[in-house]
């Protein structure tokens, strides 16, 4: 492992640098998405090289073994980005599940804040003062409710006489 970080490019190593524990402690949500996009690319980037130079040896070589043996490197290269990726990966899981912890409470506390308190409403039975105005269902007389009314009934009737000749 300390073979193939030595043999890095120096942007290479100051990214893997980066995600380690030390270094991301400190960053906040937002920055650590865009070191966890920036390791992403690196590793898409290795990956896709180590697949075109693999699939391009296999012919040179004549054997799908002997082509992954001479694609070490590139394997190992992914390896280094994929380790960095899960270590940024596991810091960013933590850091938004405390930011949607610390967005609940505020929510949670802005609601208790805005609710009104019982006690506030003063002494009183549990009953309402006026008994309101009387409900009158206003459908009931239209034309189009007597017909679709009558129709159920109809289709009742229909469905009746239909079990009683059986």
């Amino acid at each position: 492992m300390k073979k193939i970080l030595n043999s890095l490019s120096e942007d290479e190593f100051v990214l893997i640098r980066e995600t380690k524990k030390a270094q991301m402690a400190d960053l906040d949500e937002d920055k650590l998405i865009k070191l966890h996009t920036r390791v992403r690319r690196a590793r898409n980037k290795h990956v896709k090289l180590y697949r075109q130079e693999g699939a391009a040896k296999v012919a040179d070589k004549g054997a799908r073994g002997a082509g992954k043996a001479a694609n070490k490197r590139n394997a190992d290269k992914v390896e280094v980005f994929e380790a960095a990726l899960s270590r940024v990966s596991g810091q960013l899981a933590t850091a938004a599940r405390a930011s949607a912890r610390d967005l609940k409470d505020a929510r949670l506390a802005r609601a208790r804040s805005d609710a009104p308190s019982f006690s506030e409403l003063g002494d009183s039975d549990g009953k309402v003062a006026s008994s309101g105005k009387a409900r009158v269902d206003a459908t009931r007389k239209s034309s189009g409710r007597k017909k679709f009314e009558a129709s159920t009934i109809a289709a009742g009737a229909r469905r009746q006489a239909k079990k009683d000749q059986r």
